[in-house]
């Protein structure tokens, strides 16, 4: 039976679905026991104090926000195997539980890019890993897609202040910023602290600033007004990885390696819902798109929505979102398709069928090229179970 600490913010979503995670591993094998610890007693304890009552409670190993200067070769030492839950940096000495943090800010990038926005910008924290490489995947395909002059980020937040802000530069901030606007926060409580400043200014969200978070934590998003949209991170995953423990306990030189948690899918609330287009019938169009995504549509009924030809629709369109009517709906279609697959249990091709993917026969080979796995094996990769 392993004995693990857990010295998280349990204030938050990502500590529980980490739970979860190690939970559901440890219903296969022998139930872990574990012991929820708050940062406040390192803050108050320090590495020392931790280790001594780790000590004292004989606990096999430890997974922690652990600040950078902290004496973590100590438990190690000690016989009790360290992961690092990423707080400002990655650590080199001991396993980290981490995640492909450019990866969500490029899917960021896209799912604002697909809505046809002009002009972005990035809120995160300074100094803090996993918001500079959000900012920096983020960034990289905003120039990558030729608006890089269109870009504009604030990171001055310190990460200690976690519910304190200073409100009037964060103001001054938002108020120089071009409207339409793609906001990208660095997680879900930034993307909170955005919409609140916007409200008091009386900025419209999402008419004149759309807001996407990180973590999809679902409390947080129904606390925003309006709800905020997030990208999805396989958390329970990453907790269920942690399984890394037992091999480290069964060989205490083993190299590091580290827990990577993946960004999956982006769920769109109303802090998204819209597209940035003076175009009144590019409007039309992908209103229509959206409402009918489950059903047999085709370029041709898009088409009939508006007084345009074919060819001239497809011009416009694709000025407007960087693609053609057939590849916007059949993205979109995939997009739908990866979320389904990691949240519904029917089966694949069910799932497929009710996205209006209805060419099961070359579904797998499709969706390869679009996320690099087949839909079972994806499904597989990203899911616990």
């Amino acid at each position: 039976m392993i004995r693990l600490i857990l010295l998280t913010d349990f204030t938050e979503a990502f500590a529980h679905n980490l739970l979860r995670g190690i939970l559901e591993y440890s219903k296969e094998r022998e139930p872990w026991v574990v012991c929820r610890m708050p940062p406040s007693y390192k803050q108050s304890h320090g590495i020392p104090g931790v280790l001594k009552w780790a000590k004292k409670w004989q606990a096999d190993a430890i997974i922690a926000q652990f600040d950078d200067d902290d004496e973590v070769e100590l438990f190690r030492k000690n016989g009790i195997i360290a992961l690092a839950q990423d707080f400002k940096s990655r650590f080199s000495v001991i396993p980290n539980i981490t995640s492909e943090y450019k990866l969500t800010g490029q899917m960021a990038a896209d799912f604002f890019l697909q809505k046809g926005f002009r002009n972005f910008a990035f809120y995160g924290y300074e100094n803090v890993v996993w918001s500079e490489e959000r900012c920096m995947g983020f960034r990289d395909r905003i120039i990558e897609k030729g608006f890089g002059d269109n870009f504009f980020e604030y990171q001055k937040q310190p990460l200690e202040n976690l519910w304190y802000y200073e409100s009037e530069p964060l103001a001054s901030w938002i108020k120089s910023l071009p409207h339409p606007l793609a906001l990208m926060a660095c997680d879900d409580t930034q993307g909170n602290k955005i919409m609140e400043v916007c409200r008091v200014l009386g900025i419209k969200i999402p008419e004149e600033i759309a807001v996407l978070g990180v973590d999809n934590d679902e409390i947080i998003c129904s606390l925003s007004d309006p709800p905020l949209s997030s990208v999805n991170l396989n958390i329970v995953k990453g907790g269920y990885e942690a399984q890394l423990i037992e091999r480290l306990m069964r060989d205490k030189e083993a190299s590091c390696e580290d827990v990577v948690i993946h960004p999956t899918t982006i769920t769109n609330r109303l802090s998204t819902d819209i597209y940035s287009t003076g175009d009144p019938y590019i409007l039309v169009a992908l209103k229509y798109i959206h409402q009918n995504l489950a059903t047999k549509i085709t370029v041709e009924d898009v088409v009939r929505q508006v007084p345009l030809s074919r060819r001239l629709l497809e011009i416009h369109f694709k000025q407007v979102t960087g693609s053609s009517i057939y590849q916007y709906i059949f993205n979109l279609r995939m997009e739908r398709f990866s979320q389904l697959l990691l949240e519904s249990s029917e089966p694949i091709a069910d799932i497929a069928m009710s996205v209006g993917l209805s060419d099961y026969k070359n579904l797998a080979r499709q969706f390869k090229l679009w996320k690099k796995y087949t839909p079972a094996e994806y499904r597989k990769i990203h899911r616990v179970k």
